[in-house]
């Protein structure tokens, strides 16, 4: 048990109260332990942040008929003005995870909010498809590092004991943000119009910065920062690795599913199932919930099978199996006979994606060192964005020619062969 020294006369620091470490695979010791109180407050936040992140992205999609209407915009510029957030966030996940491994959560967290907070508010200035494109740049740079920072912080402060369970809570704030961004927007636009629901989500991060900055108070330096002595491992170094190969690929395999629901499911449900845009609102939040109780659910389950002593990597894949085994539900989706049963069988798509991501992000954190968890986590979202895009691409032309029912076929069968692929990976996770 040892307690920091105080760095002048009067100075409020929090003792910490385990220096405790995890081996890395390299043999770096990674230091987790705060206080335990204050690194649940950090995960609470790091949730929150999550949420913002992607509530500020969905704003866009919820009021895109106003604003398509009120600049005389077609889908194609549209589809410009969208592809210029998805550009620039896929290169800042990789980019941004460095950053975040260089400046530590606390200073890399800050300055990636306040960034895209300022994106966010200049929003409400645009005047045509140009500007609102380059708003929209400009808030991709500032969300890119956000997930990495904050499965960062959830892996480097709390017990590896718990690390699932901080892992998926940190990461469900995804879920979170997508479920509240269109009731939320709707409102704020209806009370202060569309330009104010974007300075609204701008006020959102100042919030969260002002309470991201107190919850250090007291703090030693030494817990937050990166050691002068750990720098983050080279790209080249980290992608020669096999595991970290393995990775890269299983997530290219993966990724694309989540952007098909992301995108293509409310024109899925209206094109193929003649659903109402009322409709469509009233019933789509429930595969966001289905993911966020697995998120926070798996990540709980996962340390509790590490704690009756099975090993951390044994552990992650064996419920990553078994959400791979789930995914089938998809294609059923598309044979379904009715709207409700095929959001239901949607849902058990996304909570079974809710078990695989928790348990892929918490893998990363057991196979690579501390200091190396946010550049690891965004050169993986990095390659998602790539097979993402591509995957767009492939869809529409063949939903042109052959519906969706192909779409949720491949979509029931890459989860299985991401697992195979990970199955294959590191022998050696961190104890």
């Amino acid at each position: 048990m040892t307690t920091p020294p105080s760095t002048g006369a009067g100075a409020r620091q929090e003792s910490v109260p385990e220096r405790a470490s995890s081996p890395g695979p390299g043999g770096v010791s990674a230091p987790y332990a705060i206080s335990s109180g204050r690194a649940w407050v950090l995960c609470l936040l790091l949730f929150a942040a999550a949420a913002l992140c992607f509530l500020d992205r969905q704003v866009l999609s919820v009021l895109a008929p106003t604003i398509i209407k009120e600049f005389g915009m077609s889908n194609t510029d549209y589809s410009r003005v969208t592809t210029a957030f998805v550009l620039s966030y896929t290169i800042m996940l990789a980019l941004g995870g460095r950053v975040m491994d260089a400046l530590g959560t606390r200073r890399g967290l800050t300055l990636a909010v306040g960034f895209w907070s300022i994106a966010s508010a200049a929003h409400a200035f645009v005047t045509g498809p140009l500007t609102l494109g380059i708003a929209r740049f400009f808030l991709g740079v500032g969300e890119g590092p956000a997930i990495p920072g904050a499965i960062k912080g959830a892996v480097q402060w709390m017990n590896p004991k718990r690390r699932g369970l901080a892992v998926g809570l940190a990461s469900s704030g995804a879920a979170v943000g997508a479920v509240l961004a269109p009731p939320l927007t709707v409102w704020t636009a209806g009370l202060i119009g569309w330009r104010g629901a974007f300075a609204g989500t701008a006020a959102l991060g100042a919030l969260w910065l002002i309470a991201w900055l107190l919850a250090f108070r007291g703090l030693p330096a030494a817990a937050t920062t990166p050691a002068s002595d750990q720098h983050s491992s080279s790209w080249h170094s980290l992608l020669s690795r096999p595991e970290v190969q393995r990775l890269l690929a299983a997530r290219f395999c993966f990724d694309p599913v989540f952007y098909f629901y992301m995108f293509w499911i409310p024109q899925y449900l209206s094109k193929e199932r003649g659903m109402s845009l009322a409709a469509i609102g009233a019933l789509t939040w429930i595969p966001f919930v289905a993911l966020e109780i697995s998120n926070i659910g798996a990540g709980h389950v996962s340390d509790l099978v590490v704690a009756r002593g099975w090993e951390r990597r044994r552990a992650r894949m064996t419920l990553m199996l078994i959400a791979a085994l789930m995914t089938p539900a998809s294609f059923f989706a598309a044979l379904a006979g009715t709207p409700g049963v095929a959001i239901a069988l949607m849902s058990v798509l996304m909570f079974a994606h809710g078990i695989w991501i928790t348990n892929f992000m918490a893998l990363i954190g057991d196979t690579v060192e501390s200091r190396d968890v946010a550049t690891t986590v965004g050169l993986t979202g990095t390659c998602g964005g790539i097979a993402g895009m591509l995957s767009n691409l492939v869809i529409g032309p063949v939903v042109d020619q052959h519906g969706f029912t192909p779409i949720f076929l491949g979509s029931a069968v890459v989860y299985p062969l991401a697992w195979l692929i990970l199955r294959g990976g590191a022998r050696r996770a961190v104890q």
